[in-house]
């Protein structure tokens, strides 16, 4: 089924140019698909009885427009299908009069949280979110393409403010983190991540960045080079 929200863009969500920025679109999102599991009843608080928890496999962001401070928006998701242990989830956020300002697909993964490898989700895990039709977009693999140079880039220490309810860096914070390594105002149209490996407080970031010709790709490694996240904008 379809869960929607309403809001207001605020003063906070913005940047300089007084217009909300990627990791915030990303934060509604995010922040929508919990509601929508708090409403349900399958939030929170039941997953972490249970040991169980949905965590994401990747993001695929197309953005219209920037919404800007104090503009009235909607945000909305919906779950489009399951498969073994993963959903796909539409997102979408539109402006007041019904236009499209972003939309997203994501892949999440049901994790048994106290054995720490992915678990198939029983019926009652699933069932209650329904099914939609999938938005209408071109769905790219979420397996992002590596350049074949990189230049290393300062390494960075993961902070407190990064962690969330699952002790691991948020996914937003991800994006935040890779956003440091790009061009100030530079307009992004589309945004892929992938995420492989979840880092905790403690762990350092190193970070690796090229740019090509129709985009810039953001890897954030550990001090061996496995990946913890890997960012495309394009």
């Amino acid at each position: 089924m379809k869960y929607t929200f309403d809001s207001r863009v605020r003063y906070s969500e913005v940047d300089h140019t007084g217009t909300m920025t990627v990791p915030n679109v990303i934060n509604y999102f995010q922040d929508c698909s919990t509601f929508q599991s708090e409403d349900l009843g399958i939030g929170l608080k039941e997953l972490r009885e249970k040991r169980r928890g949905w965590l994401l496999a990747s993001w695929q962001v197309e953005f219209v427009r920037a919404p800007k401070m104090g503009e009235k928006i909607t945000v909305g998701t919906f779950a489009h299908g399951f498969k073994g242990f993963f959903g796909m989830r539409n997102f979408f956020m539109n402006d007041e009069a019904g236009n499209a300002l972003a939309y997203a697909n994501s892949m999440w993964f049901f994790m048994d949280t106290k054995k720490g490898r992915p678990t198939r989700p029983e019926a009652k895990d699933t069932a209650l979110y329904g099914l939609e039709e999938p938005l209408e977009m071109e769905y790219k693999d979420r397996k992002i393409r590596l350049p074949e140079q990189t230049e290393e880039k300062e390494p960075f220490p993961v902070r407190r403010y990064h962690i969330d309810t699952n002790e691991h860096v948020n996914n937003a914070e991800y994006v935040q983190m890779a956003m440091e390594f790009l061009p100030r105002d530079l307009k992004v149209k589309e945004l892929r991540v992938e995420y492989k490996l979840a880092a905790v407080l403690g762990d350092v970031i190193y970070p690796k960045v090229a740019v090509e010709n129709q985009r810039s790709v953001v890897e954030l490694c550990d001090k061996n080079g496995a990946l913890y996240a890997v960012a495309e904008f394009s």
